[in-house]
């Protein structure tokens, strides 16, 4: 048997430097792409009113401070967050007011008696 072939088996396989900086270039063009795309998803969302944008959990100010980031960050990941922390907010204000305020509050009030007869002899 061979054994310069086995020894050739047996080494692990080393990406030359080449294909290392080739997927460095890829993964950071892909990375401006995506966030140029986020951009422009963010910037439809400017475009809406604030009702629709309510409806969503957002507000025109947090559509500012999403375009106040720097440019090579991603604006929707600011815009997810103050939806969900809104979203997180009005769920636990909704568990706060599960314990509401009957209608008819019990300050002495008493549901005037129905046994009585129709009509009253004296």
């Amino acid at each position: 048997m061979n054994t310069s072939f086995q020894g050739a088996l047996s080494t692990p396989y080393q990406p030359s430097s080449f294909a290392l900086v080739l997927a460095g270039v890829t993964a950071a063009i892909r990375k401006i792409g995506r966030v140029l795309k986020n951009r422009s998803d963010a910037a439809i969302l400017a475009k809406l009113d604030d009702r629709m944008l309510s409806d969503i959990g957002l507000t025109r100010s947090d559509l500012r401070d999403a375009y106040a980031e720097p440019l090579w960050s991603d604006p929707t990941r600011v815009l997810a967050a103050r939806a969900r922390e809104r979203r997180v907010n009005r769920a636990q204000g909704l568990v706060a007011n599960l314990a509401s305020p009957p209608l008819v509050p019990d300050n002495g009030f008493r549901v005037p008696n129905t046994n009585r007869p129709a009509r009253y002899t004296v």
